[in-house]
């Protein structure tokens, strides 16, 4: 496997000392949380893409995906939605991401929620191929299982359409990862793992110290498979910093994605 994290875990942590703390612990990539109060948003002058993209490749780290906010699933008008997707598959670009990051966000009825999904997707896609860029579905709110994810991509069809697993969402559904996995492969651009103590209290823990069935879902992961520690620190300021776990995590996500004799 090759694994990432996603700064989600080390929130407004400048780029030079993300990288270094990827390259320090073993992790080949990155998954950049694009937000206003991150050093990474969809506002960066030119100057400053080609600074993160300088910072990436001088410590040898990919970034992996960038996580925007943008909810296609949402009611209201397409074009704001657009908008914001295009600008995010731009800075991708420009970053040299190879994906972006979606979330559903439906607040209609799962059909009605499904069509305007997969209506915005399939508008934003064309261009989006034409920038080297995939969009990626994650299993989130109105669209938690695997299945409802895939449900929406199918519809789509097109190659540059995907999903990403978080394993968090598809547990909270009760959908067994035999099911996700079998649902999401055919799209699966990664999959985002991470652990909590129960549905009731998802504050982040160290991985293998909760309830997740981590081992199950990264069963059958390949050596060009990517998996994201999406730590959530900065919805949980208590929990414990995450530089202090990385090198345990990428450990135990190594032994997990060991081949079983």
């Amino acid at each position: 496997m090759k694994l990432a994290f996603s700064t989600l875990g080390v929130p407004g942590t400048p780029v030079a000392e993300v990288v270094r703390l990827a390259a320090a612990n073993g992790y080949q990539g990155v998954e950049l949380r694009v937000h206003p109060e991150e050093p990474v948003h969809l506002g960066l002058s030119s100057l400053e893409r080609a600074d993160v993209v300088e910072a990436f490749k001088a410590g040898g780290v990919e970034i992996l995906a960038l996580a925007g906010y943008v909810q296609v699933a949402a009611e209201g008008d397409d074009e704001p939605v657009l908008a914001e997707l295009t600008n995010l598959v731009k800075l991708a670009r420009d970053l040299g991401a190879s994906c972006v990051r979606v979330f559903p966000g439906g607040d209609q009825e799962q059909a009605e929620a499904d069509a305007t999904a997969a209506r915005r997707l399939g508008a934003a896609a064309p261009a989006a191929a034409d920038m080297g860029v995939s969009i990626l579905l994650e299993t989130h709110d109105s669209h938690r299982a695997g299945l409802d994810v895939a449900r929406v991509v199918a519809t789509v069809g097109h190659p540059r359409v995907g999903a990403i697993w978080d394993v968090l969402h598809t547990w909270l559904a009760g959908e067994e990862p035999a099911a996700s996995h079998a649902v999401l492969a055919p799209h699966l651009g990664y999959v985002q793992v991470k652990d909590v103590a129960s549905a009731d209290d998802l504050t982040p823990l160290p991985l293998g110290s909760g309830v997740l069935p981590l081992a199950e879902c990264l069963d059958g992961s390949g050596p060009d498979s990517w998996v994201c520690w999406e730590y959530e620190k900065r919805w949980h300021p208590g929990a414990a910093e995450l530089p202090d776990l990385l090198a345990a995590g990428r450990e135990h996500l190594l032994r997990l994605g060991a081949p079983k004799q």
